[in-house]
């Protein structure tokens, strides 16, 4: 015998009724089945609209007239007339009073279940079915808690047993859920959940084999799907887990729907009337015993917190406040004490929160006039996050990645069992920690949402190789790169659920303009978005003076721009300061190089103890380009150097490169990765421009082709036979020396023989002895920057 309860969307009018109907009629053929019923559609909600319209003294009726159309309309069979008749008399005396009672309110909220029931009752019998109605106000009886009563069991149980002692085995029993009453026959409701309540009820009282939970979702979920949108059915829960999940949040589910199945051992199941194939969720004694199984949250509650000298070690404390709250009937849901014993927080439920304070100020009216509780505080903007299930290793991780996110918990609590932890958020954070947790627990897809900044060469390149591969690098790695901001100086494109390969466009034509980065902030904190982290592919020295900021509100940062690693020491001390206090992560490995491993490789030669003494290299790709090319042929310097411009090797004005500052700062960029405290005024350049163009504009620069020609012919011209011309970087760390200069080698050289745009680095180590770390490869170029900007980002993505 099974016990199977219909919801109330899955009663509605059309498809869904339909469907319920197609289910019972299945079922029946298998087993005696008993069906709990709560009212069909929106009725429940409906009905109380309109005592709150009768009670104002509104116009109720046409309200009432759709409502009655709604109930009749499954078959011209159904007559409703006493049913109708007495809702409007109930309707009538409270609009004459303008005022109700909780018990005149479940009077009229009975009629849901019992019009729903009766229209199945028809149904089934239309269809040669046969069905008995079943009106539980006879059966289960309650006190006189009107609007949330407590079953009388031993009565019920009688009644129940007593009733359907010879149920015949073909007929379908079509039972009332939600209500019941009391022993003056007078309707009481079962409260929050009460249809599921009754269900189970029925099937402890009878013994049945399974109660089946028909409801509009596929099972109880790893998360709320509303807040986590990756959330999973879990497909089997113990009794005591589910217990758990119904006392900490989970819609599907409440405690005192369990208890009734727990000491039978009854399993229960929930199931989709939408999707009848689909297996649900199972409920039994042991469940499948594996690990962490969901993430709940509960909302509408406010943090409770005492705080003050007089807690210190004093007795009683705790049974005071309990015992006050316990008077004043407010329920405490979690709570946490300082190691110091200097304070204590609690959850209570939101509609609580003032008297809990008024109760708690009044108990210790004494204490709070000499201090000995310093305050009483009330925090109504919380949510509780609770981890359900075995094995919460985790939570060290969770915190981490928590911090990262800019998300601090109020409060932190975990059971005696081991079974859950609880933590308190902002009400702001929920969203944001609820899928950041998710994500750890459940090992779905790690998200990184991508703010990139700079549309050049390197930024378009870096766009679109981002969103050529993002399926690619979900399938592999289990992260989404998310792409939710992209700008330039001029406008802004935001889209929470990623940009798409048509951003060129949409960013000219649907760009917000005059924006500034408050714009951005507003926007990750509405849409909740986690793992936040700018790409900054410009030369901005403006948007550097922001990295602050950016890290002070949430965002990690990755950059091939180099101007922060070149600013004043103060600026660069104190960024690195930031990053540490907020949890965040600031890399830059094309700063120097492009796409070669040379800052990560110094970093773990620095870090683990191996002294370096030298630094030496060709550091600039376009340099390198330019002065092979020129020094092994016979073309003219500004032939060269239009070749270069034209592949894209130099920036738009090619004396950023021929200045020589660019290499300067990436030779400034390694001696602070050592430790040095340089600035770039330390650093001696061998300016390559003359200095006669060294002002004015581009065009007037590269109009001076013969100056140019001349200029480096005679630079060239100090290079014997077997030597060429190379743009060398040298920092010698123990002098603490930085010098840039136009140096002769020999072709034969390491350096001599470099070719194409390569850039090359020799590292003189204590280790390496005379014979140093050569690191070479390509060094300019807009594929191989963005390249190594993307490898940033997924090295990023490994912290989460």
């Amino acid at each position: 015998m099974k016990v199977l309860k219909f919801g109330g969307k899955s009663l509605a009018n059309g498809n869904p009724l339909s469907g319920a109907l197609d289910i019972i009629k299945k079922e029946a053929k298998q087993d005696k089945i008993y069906l709990v019923l709560s009212a069909r559609g929106n009725a429940t909600n409906e009905l109380e609209e309109l005592l709150e319209v009768a009670a104002q003294g509104e116009n109720y009726q046409a309200k009432l007239d759709k409502f009655f159309e709604y109930q009749v309309a499954p078959s011209d069979s159904l007559n409703f007339s006493s049913e109708f008749q007495d809702i409007n008399r109930i309707l009538g005396g409270v609009s004459l009073l303008g005022e109700y009672s909780l018990k005149i309110k479940d009077r009229l909220l009975a009629y849901g279940e019992i019009l729903s029931c009766k229209t199945i009752t028809t149904l089934i019998a239309q269809e040669g079915g046969k069905a008995r109605f079943i009106d539980t106000r006879e059966l289960i009886k309650t006190d006189e808690r009107y609007g949330s009563a407590h079953v009388l069991m031993d009565v019920s149980q009688k009644n129940v047993q007593d009733f359907f002692n010879d149920a015949a085995d073909d007929v379908i029993e079509v039972v009332t859920g939600f209500i019941g009453s009391n022993l003056q026959n007078q309707t009481t409701t079962l409260g929050r959940n009460g249809s599921n309540y009754s269900a189970t009820l029925l099937a402890s009282f009878l013994n049945a084999s399974e109660v089946q939970n028909w409801t509009s979702v596929n099972g109880v979920y790893s998360a709320n799907p509303q807040l986590v949108p990756n959330a999973k059915i879990i497909r089997n829960l113990s009794f005591r887990e589910a217990n758990e999940l119904a006392n900490f949040g989970t819609d599907v589910l409440h405690a005192k729907t369990i208890l009734p199945l727990v000491e039978k051992k009854i399993p229960i199941r929930i199931l989709n009337s939408f999707e009848p194939e689909d297996c649900g969720t199972l409920i039994n004694g042991d469940g499948d015993g594996k690990g962490i199984k969901a993430v709940s949250v509960i909302e509408k509650v406010a943090l409770v917190s005492l705080a003050g000298r007089g807690l210190l070690g004093k007795v009683g404390i705790d049974g005071r406040i309990f015992s006050a709250l316990s008077r004043k009937n407010i329920s405490v849901r979690i709570i946490s004490q300082a190691s110091s014993e200097r304070g204590i927080g609690f959850i209570v439920d939101l509609e609580n929160a003032d008297k809990a304070k008024k109760t708690l100020s009044k108990e210790f009216k004494e204490e709070l006039a000499v201090l000995d509780i310093s305050e009483i505080e009330i925090n109504k903007d919380v949510a509780v996050i609770s981890v359900i299930g075995k094995n919460l290793n985790f939570i060290d991780q969770v915190y981490g990645t928590l911090n990262r996110n800019q998300i601090r918990p109020y409060l932190f609590t975990n059971t005696i069992n081991g079974e859950h932890v609880s933590l308190v958020v902002k009400q702001s954070d929920l969203r944001k920690a609820t899928n950041v947790i998710h994500s750890h627990i459940f090992g779905v897809s790690q998200k990184l949402n991508v703010f990139l900044f700079g549309k050049g060469n390197v930024g378009a390149t870096l766009i679109n190789q981002l969103l050529e591969t993002q399926e690619r690098i979900l399938e592999r790695r289990n992260l989404r790169l998310n792409v939710f901001a992209i700008a330039d100086t001029k406008r802004l494109l935001l889209n929470a659920k990623g940009i798409d390969q048509n951003w060129k466009s949409k960013l000219e034509n649907e760009g917000i303009e005059n924006y500034t980065l408050s714009d951005v902030y507003r926007f990750v904190e509405e849409n909740h978005l986690e793992n936040v982290v700018v790409v900054d592919n410009t030369a901005s020295e403006g948007l550097v003076q922001q990295y602050p900021q950016l890290v002070e509100n949430g965002f990690d940062i990755v950059a091939s721009n180099k101007h922060a690693n070149t600013q004043p020491y103060s600026y660069y001390s104190n960024l690195r300061q930031l990053l540490t206090a907020n949890h965040k992560h600031f890399l830059y490995e094309t700063n120097v190089g492009a796409g070669l491993p040379l800052i990560d490789t110094i970093k773990l030669l620095h870090t683990s103890g191996d002294k370096i003494k030298r630094i030496r290299g060709i550091f600039s790709g376009s340099l390198s380009f330019i002065f092979n090319s020129f020094s092994n042929s016979e073309k003219p310097f500004y032939k060269v150097l239009q070749q270069a411009i034209d592949g894209g090797l130099t920036e738009p004005d090619p004396r950023e490169d021929l200045s020589g500052n660019d290499v300067g700062r990436k030779l400034l960029i390694l001696a602070r990765e050592l430790d040095l405290k340089n600035n770039f005024e330390d650093v001696k350049i061998d300016n390559l421009i003359p200095e006669d163009l060294r002002e004015g504009s581009v065009e007037a620069f590269l109009s001076a082709e013969e100056e140019l020609n001349q200029y480096f012919e005679g630079r060239k011209s100090l290079a014997k036979a077997d030597e060429v011309l190379r743009y060398v970087g040298d920092l010698d760390v123990e002098a603490e020396t930085l010098e840039v200069k136009l140096e002769v080698v020999p072709q034969n050289s390491t350096l001599g023989g470099l070719q194409g745009s390569d850039s090359i680095f020799e590292i003189f180590t204590e280790s390496y002895g005379e014979h140093p770390l050569v690191i070479r490869g390509a060094g300019a170029g807009a594929e191989v920057t963005a390249r190594g900007v993307y490898s940033d980002l997924l090295r990023l993505a490994e912290t989460l």
